[in-house]
């Protein structure tokens, strides 16, 4: 996930909040070896949506390399981001004291 992220000059703030989309995703019992790839391109999708101002071509570009990297279909991807926003009960904006930890260590990574 953050290799994709870099290779889209998504933030790390952005790569942040998609790890932590996907750990509640983990701790909720949703994610088998069937459908974690999409879990973790559904949750980079909907933290690049929610953290920044991506224009359509931005979007269209994250979606390419999503399928590219984790090798399945755009309309499986598009289809599961809902399902994956009903899991994460449409709550999307997540408090700093999750955020952190995470952004922390991918900054010293970096």
């Amino acid at each position: 996930m953050r290799n994709l992220s870099e290779e889209c000059g998504l933030e790390p703030v952005t790569v942040s909040m998609a790890y932590v989309y996907f750990e509640k995703l983990v701790l909720q019992g949703k994610l088998n070896k069937q459908n974690r790839k999409l879990c973790a391109g559904a949750c980079v999708l909907l933290a690049a949506k929610i953290s920044s101002d991506l224009r359509k071509s931005d979007v269209k570009q994250l979606i390419d390399k999503l399928e590219e990297r984790f090798r399945f279909n755009r309309r499986d991807l598009i289809g599961f981001e809902f399902t994956v926003l009903v899991a994460l009960e449409l709550a999307l904006y997540l408090p700093e004291n999750q955020v952190l930890p995470h952004y922390r260590r991918l900054t010293q990574q970096f």
